[in-house]
């Protein structure tokens, strides 16, 4: 404002013509019978806002009352307001950033001067570019400025008392478009983007992890602590990234191959460590299963009580003696005890219904899949066992090589490390020997493995035979169903004596095949009892697994074989259905023993 601070009442009529309330720099008004209302003080008169020093800020203005502007004196010229009921003078879109200002209107005989003396007041003008049509561009310093000079806009200049024509005008001021003004704003515009992008990393980096210690570099007094904590089940996953860091790096040489595969050979034995925790964390997992599961039946024989109790209470003994509150009462509980022991009964039926399909899912597979995957494990096991007896012999090759390096710093050392080297091969020769057994068990394992795939491709050899054996039969009975079916035809067309003739040929084979029955035994003939009433109760069907499961544990020397060449004979009994496409095959026997004599 160009007024000092130390003149309290200046202060407050510059403030009062900003249409400001007059405060003070602690906050406090400055007079107190200020009227913002009124936008003035009470008690001083209007003040012009184009008094020296005070600069062009148009005073507030009721949004119900036209704007009244007061008569601007200069040193060369004077500014006369316009109408106050003529509308305000329109002006185009105000460009972004926009420090310039379009002034048309002039004074023919108006110089730069005389722009200049008119619009300095509304703050710094940098440059003026002034064109032969009474019209220029004025560039101000900051843009709160092009406000103050819009605020000239509709006024007439005129020069002293002079009435001649060319020594008047009618201002109009607007924004203009300049290049200056929007590379500014532009290059602010980035400025700002680059400060927030700034804060925003900053804001980010506030929120990162830490990043992880850096790994230290291979040395010989390293890689002995590292071999420490690879033995320390605590310190293991610090160390094996250790590990790994340095043979990502290219540490492994001809000079450090020993160290390192001995490193190795320690986290190889964390393996079994780590499968046995699993193993462990598995047992835990199904045994508290096992509790929920015994727990929830629990919690339902309690719910069915109470369920009991409430439908005998609901009968008609008991209900005429209660109110209709307590009835009401009672139907309600009810109501809420069966809507939860329902939920508790879904949940335990959904539990059962998993189990039931992860067994089902075991025993779907076809025998011959079933076979195939037996002999398929076998020969991975067998390959595993291979693979085992080569890192155990590498292992045999690494004590050897530490035992002669032992060896040759046995020579060297002094006398009072002998024993501790000694002890040192003592424990060496118990992990080899230690070592050599293994390798025995695993050979005689091996052995044993191989001598149960021989008797797995024998048992394979046979069920073929069974197999063939079993369609030259199925395909013998088919010849004779077509034999049979000819001579149907020929005996009707015949005479009586012919049908009798036919019919004592037709009972001739089934006494045949009566002294020929596909129950061969006694044994046989209970098994097919207990084949279908197990059948009867799941009438769905089941897999030969599931029905040789039953049965082995009435007699476990029954095999899958007997029981499937046993039901194939007995087609009028059970009958086997396919479900499914592809892998999702399904084979599964039903009985159809009350079909078949509904049939006969």
């Amino acid at each position: 404002m160009g007024l000092p601070m130390s003149d309290p009442t200046a202060w407050a009529t510059a403030m009062n013509n900003l249409g400001m309330a007059p405060m003070g720099m602690t906050g406090q008004p400055l007079l107190p019978d200020f009227d913002p209302a009124l936008g003035m003080m009470t008690g001083i008169p209007p003040i012009n806002p184009m008094m020296p020093g005070l600069g062009i800020v148009p005073p507030p203005i009721p949004p119900d009352m036209p704007a009244v502007k007061e008569i601007i004196h200069c040193k060369s010229c004077t500014l006369f307001p316009p109408n106050p009921h003529l509308p305000p003078p329109a002006t185009r879109e105000r460009p972004p950033g926009c420090k310039t200002v379009f002034v048309g209107g002039l004074l023919e005989n108006g110089t730069e001067q005389i722009i200049m003396e008119v619009f300095e007041q509304c703050g710094e003008v940098i440059a003026i570019r002034e064109s032969k049509k009474n019209f220029c561009h004025i560039r101000f310093a900051e843009e709160f400025m092009v406000d103050k000079a819009l605020y000239l806009s509709g006024y007439r200049i005129r020069l002293g008392s002079s009435t001649d024509k060319k020594d008047t005008g009618r201002l109009h001021v607007d924004f203009a478009q300049a290049r200056d003004d929007l590379y500014e704003w532009e290059c602010k515009q980035r400025m700002l983007a680059r400060e927030e992008r700034h804060r925003r990393r900053l804001e980010e980096e506030r929120f990162h992890p830490p990043s992880p210690p850096p790994v230290v570099h291979y040395s010989d007094h390293e890689c002995s602590i590292v071999a420490e904590k690879l033995k320390d089940d605590t310190k293991f996953s610090e160390a094996v990234q250790t590990l790994l860091t340095w043979i990502e790096r290219g540490e492994v040489n001809r000079r450090t191959a020993n160290n390192f595969y001995s490193m190795i050979q320690s986290a190889n034995s964390h393996i079994r460590r780590l499968v046995n925790e699993k193993a462990a964390h598995e047992k835990e997992m199904e045994e508290a299963k096992e509790k929920f599961k015994l727990a929830l039946s629990g919690i339902l024989v309690q719910f069915e009580q109470i369920v009991a109790v409430y439908h005998s209470a609901s009968k008609q003994k008991a209900w005429d003696h209660f109110t209709k509150a307590q009835r009401k009462n009672i139907s309600v509980w009810c109501k809420q005890a069966e809507e939860i022991r329902n939920i508790h009964n879904d949940e335990l039926m959904g539990i059962r219904r998993e189990e039931e399909m992860e067994m089902s899912d075991e025993e779907i597979e076809d025998p011959s899949e079933m076979k195939e995957t037996d002999e398929s494990a076998l020969v991975s096991q067998v390959e595993a066992l291979k693979e085992e007896n080569d890192s155990l012999r590498w292992q045999l090759d690494a004590y050897r090589n530490e035992v002669e390096l032992l060896k040759q710093e046995h020579g060297k050392a002094s006398r009072d490390e002998d024993t501790t080297k000694e002890q040192q091969l003592k424990l060496l020769r118990q992990a080899l020997q230690g070592m050599q057994q293994h390798l025995l068990k695993v050979q005689d394992e091996y052995k044993k493995r191989e001598a149960e795939l021989e008797k797995v491709k024998e048992d394979k050899l046979k069920i073929e035979t069974l197999l063939e054996t079993l369609k030259e039969q199925q395909s013998v009975a088919n010849e004779e169903d077509k034999e049979r079916d000819v001579t149907d035809g020929q005996g009707n067309e015949s005479s009586m004596p012919r049908v009798c003739a036919c019919s004592q040929e037709k009972e001739c084979p089934v006494e045949k095949t009566l002294s020929n029955s596909p129950v061969k035994s006694e044994r046989e003939a209970l098994l097919v009892g207990i084949i279908s009433t197990f059948l009867h109760v799941h009438p769905f069907g089941a897999s030969i697994e599931y029905i040789c499961s039953y049965l082995q544990r009435l007699d476990s020397k029954i095999c899958t074989t007997e029981v499937e060449v046993l039901m194939t004979r007995l087609q009028t009994t059970f009958k086997q259905e396919l479900s499914g496409v592809g892998a999702s095959l399904e084979k599964k026997w039903k009985f159809c023993g009350f079909d078949g004599l509904k049939m006969t």
